[in-house]
């Protein structure tokens, strides 16, 4: 056998070998894209049970406002979500009782225009404000108190209670709270009226040196009367003794 007939012969395998191995290695793995926008109404079919809350985002455009504020700006959100069986326990004909904007004033208070994380409930200030506005007594107040890890929310109409984490990704923090959190201004007592204001007083006319306030009455004009028919006969008495003289 010849040595180059044996070389050959032995390539054979050693070039198999290589071409297997070339076949077998994995393609690499494509580039991660970039991240998707953040969609809170995905966020809530996902963790499902919230078929209610997802409505009144459609019908408010609340929903596309939260998306379109944390894709196009740094500032973060925390959204309190309430369960349909939250929902369910309003009286009956609550939510259809209420106009367009009360709906939306509704769903507004259940976000709040900053990222909160559960260590920062303790050491939040009140009222906390929330998109819906005015955080006065009467208006939108909404209170936050701790005690240890339970986190509890008042209205001045319903207490309720943070349950758990839905999602939280640093600029996203959404809550799942046992009830609807019910405003004062549409749910409590509405404030006092306000007092009328005290009428301007009139201004009083300078009196004159010897006035007197005290009205006349009908015996001072009687007295005034009787004095003048008296001086009048007097004038005519005097007047009749000097005419006497002159006769």
């Amino acid at each position: 056998m010849t040595p180059h007939f044996l070389t050959f012969q032995l390539s054979i395998p050693l070039i198999f070998l290589l071409c297997t191995t070339t076949i077998a290695q994995p393609a690499p793995a494509p580039a991660p894209g970039p991240p998707l926008p953040t969609n809170i109404t995905k966020i809530l079919e996902k963790a499902s049970q919230y078929t209610t809350l997802i409505r009144l985002y459609g019908i408010t455009k609340v929903g596309d406002q939260i998306n379109t504020q944390l894709n196009n700006s740094q500032q973060g959100m925390t959204v309190l979500a309430p369960p349909d069986s939250a929902f369910s326990s309003l009286a009956p004909g609550v939510l259809n009782s209420l106009n367009d904007q009360q709906k939306d004033e509704l769903v507004k208070f259940h976000v709040i225009p900053t990222f909160i994380s559960t260590s920062q409930f303790q050491t939040l200030s009140n009222p906390l404000r929330t998109q819906a506005g005015d955080s006065t007594y009467y208006n939108f107040p909404l209170n936050i108190t701790t005690n240890g890890t339970s986190v509890n929310l008042t209205t001045g109409v319903v207490n309720a209670t943070l349950q758990n984490t839905i999602y939280t990704d640093g600029q996203l923090a959404v809550y799942q709270v046992d009830k609807v959190l019910l405003p004062m201004s549409l749910f409590g007592p509405q404030p006092p009226a306000a007092a009328p204001a005290p009428e301007p007083e009139k201004k009083k006319k300078k009196k004159k040196a010897g006035d007197d306030d005290t009205p006349a009455t009908d015996s001072t004009a009687s007295s005034s009367v009787d004095l003048r028919l008296g001086l009048h006969g007097l004038m005519g008495g005097l007047i009749g003794f000097i005419a006497t003289f002159y006769l």
